[in-house]
């Protein structure tokens, strides 16, 4: 038991609008909100727990989740989780983490879908891509282009100048 120490009444409170509908299909700008480290159901592996906050160009303050499976008996379901991470870490611009809070604030576009109901779960938003806003930077692990060798100046049938 926890003392909240104050009386808190369910009138003083606001109300939820109940708008747990998911997102349009859509490329929505995220902010990652949190990312955790999060055991699988069968404990054999683990996932990336992601919060991702929408703040353009629509559904300002509407929240996506995403799990990105880093360690899993399934050989396909980690190359996926991993292909996933590294489309985020080229989208926020960072060549390397080794924790997950470094994650947090970054910010990217995401290509959303609607997963369509099943008997367990309700209609959801399920992110299909996971790109650098537009207009961002470039990626920190892109290398740099190579230097070319400087020409020759072309010739010309133009003479030298005295002067």
């Amino acid at each position: 038991m926890a003392f909240l120490g104050q009386s808190i009444r369910a009138e003083d409170l606001p109300q939820s609008t109940g708008d747990f509908e998911p997102l349009p299909a859509g490329l929505y700008t995220v902010s990652i909100a949190s990312a955790e480290l999060t055991p699988t159901k069968d404990g054999s592996g683990q996932y990336i727990k992601l919060k991702l906050n929408v703040i353009a160009p629509t559904h300002q303050g509407r929240t996506i989740f995403a799990n990105l499976n880093i360690r899993n008996q399934s050989a396909k379901a980690e190359e996926i989780g991993r292909q996933q991470l590294g489309s985020i870490l080229r989208a926020i611009n960072l060549a390397a983490i080794e924790d997950t809070d470094q994650l947090i604030g970054g910010v990217m576009d995401v290509k959303v879908t609607i997963k369509a109901a099943t008997d367990q779960y309700q209609a959801g938003n399920e992110v299909k891509g996971y790109y650098a806003p537009a207009g961002g930077a470039k990626p920190a692990t892109a290398l740099p282009k190579p230097q070319t060798q400087a020409t020759a100046p072309a010739q010309t049938t133009e003479k030298p100048r005295p002067w």
